[in-house]
């Protein structure tokens, strides 16, 4: 890895430096013994942990830019919901990728210069480079969800599965996705469910694969077990929320299954 100018080194380590320091002066108890330090890296590589994890601080949880450090920063973080209606109603996945990664130029969404570069600060602190590579492709499959596109926000199904399932599974659920190539094992097409299964969507199956506690669902064990996943991550949903998520993700997934002309 090439050798990083110190100053421009710390231009990108700063901000997380700044997070950990307010987290571990905040709150003090009153017997001065120091609270646990949140770890640098999470376990979990899901878009939405990620972004709420690492983003949500100047982003907002919405991506309006509206984060609690946002009013704090010289440049107001862009409103990033709004890059597909801004792009002319295609998302920018490419130049979104390129400017978390740090791989390209900078776009507007994501502000000055001194903003952290995610594919250094991610490769630093995990030695898995597919694990690095799918927690930056599911940030921007999560950053593609929040889009407003033309004022309207898409149903639960459709932000979930551009969440969580375009970076292996692919945009149109046809296995090709951006992350599809490093795996061990291809991800499946998704859109043939209900042809393999003399023409009906078997809704509950589909639901345990997605589910994953109770099935062997994800091929290799760095792929997400969503049911865990949903319930473990930052978000911190209970089971009731978990199943409605889940099932949001069946309905999209049956909705998109080819028809026999």
């Amino acid at each position: 890895m090439t050798r990083l100018p110190r100053d421009t080194r710390w231009l990108q380590i700063a901000p997380i430096a700044f997070g950990l320091i307010l987290g571990m002066t905040s709150g003090l108890p009153a017997d001065g013994q120091r609270p646990r330090t949140p770890p640098l890296i999470l376990n979990s590589i899901a878009g939405e942990d990620s972004y709420l994890f690492y983003c949500a601080s100047c982003h907002g949880k919405t991506g309006k830019g509206d984060g609690p450090v946002a009013a704090n920063l010289k440049t107001v973080p862009t409103d990033l919901a709004s890059l597909t209606r801004r792009n002319r109603g295609t998302f920018p996945r490419d130049r979104v990728a390129a400017a978390i990664a740090g791989g390209g130029t900078a776009i507007a969404a994501h502000g000055p210069t001194d903003m952290p570069v995610w594919g250094f600060v991610f490769r630093a602190l995990d030695p898995s480079e597919i694990r690095v590579r799918l927690r930056l492709e599911n940030l921007v499959g999560f950053v593609e969800s929040l889009q407003d596109d033309a004022g309207t926000t898409p149903d639960l199904g459709t932000r979930l599965f551009r969440t969580y399932c375009v970076a292996c599974h692919g945009a149109n659920a046809l296995g090709d996705g951006p992350m599809a190539k490093e795996l061990l094992q291809a991800p499946p097409e998704l859109t043939g469910f209900a042809d393999r299964n003399g023409g009906v969507f078997p809704s509950d199956r589909v639901h345990d694969i997605i589910d994953g506690r109770s099935v062997r669902a994800h091929g290799e064990a760095e792929m997400p077990i969503w049911g865990d996943a949903f319930r473990s991550g930052p978000a911190g949903l209970n089971e009731e929320t978990v199943r409605k998520r889940i099932e949001a993700i069946v309905n999209y997934l049956r909705a998109i299954q080819r028809r026999k002309a």
